[in-house]
């Protein structure tokens, strides 16, 4: 059944919110650090990520070249320089320069200390479409936080603020307030569309708007 309120916007991947990354590798002997949005989990035991890279980014060589990579997770204070480094290319600018960088157990996937959370991944795929981008999929082999972004030991979102991108418009954003607990709010839902229970029965844009 079609929806009358609904409008065909495109087959585009209006995947909302996106988070913001910084990739590490090294290439030519150094450190190369890109902004990357196209991130996301593949799997959690053993924990798996991926990243989507256009086939002509510098970056994409230093992760053949070594078999390694790391996802650095900035925080918003960092959002001038995260978006210098998707600007220029490290085929004309050294980028090595613009952080501190650390190493860990694999030794060649470089890190950004300034950056509240750093995953450091061994590449165990690598997935062409033939289009635009490459799709590098790597085991995270281990996480590194300071100890003032963690809760339990994990990383609190809160602390870390990190920063989120939404595509098309291209805008950074920040995260807002806490709605629940995963696997568990869903509990009070009761399917009657009451409020209380988190369910409006029609969009909160629509409910906004009035």
């Amino acid at each position: 059944m079609a929806a009358p309120d609904k409008k065909a916007i495109g087959a585009r991947a209006f995947l909302y919110p996106m988070p913001t990354t910084l990739v590490g590798a090294n290439v030519g002997g150094r450190p190369n650090y890109l902004a990357v949005a196209f991130c996301g989990i593949v799997q959690a035991k053993p924990a798996m990520i991926s990243v989507a890279l256009g086939r002509n980014h510098h970056t994409n060589a230093g992760i053949r070249e070594n078999g390694t990579f790391s996802v650095n997770i900035p925080s918003r204070h960092m959002v001038e320089v995260t978006d210098y480094c998707g600007i220029v290319s490290g085929k004309k600018v050294d980028k090595s320069g613009l952080f501190e960088t650390f190493y860990g157990k694999l030794e060649t996937a470089p890190m950004i200390r300034e950056c509240p959370v750093n995953m450091e991944c061994k590449l165990v795929k690598t997935l062409d479409f033939g289009s635009t981008n490459e799709v590098f999929i790597g085991e995270i082999i281990e996480s590194y936080a300071e100890e003032k972004y963690l809760c339990n030991g994990t990383p609190d979102i809160e602390k870390v603020v990190p920063i989120l991108f939404s595509m098309y418009d291209n805008n950074y954003w920040e995260i807002g307030r806490h709605l629940g607990r995963a696997w568990c709010v869903g509990k009070k839902f009761n399917g009657n569309g009451n409020p209380e229970n988190g369910y409006m029965g029609k969009s909160d844009s629509e409910t906004l708007n009035k």
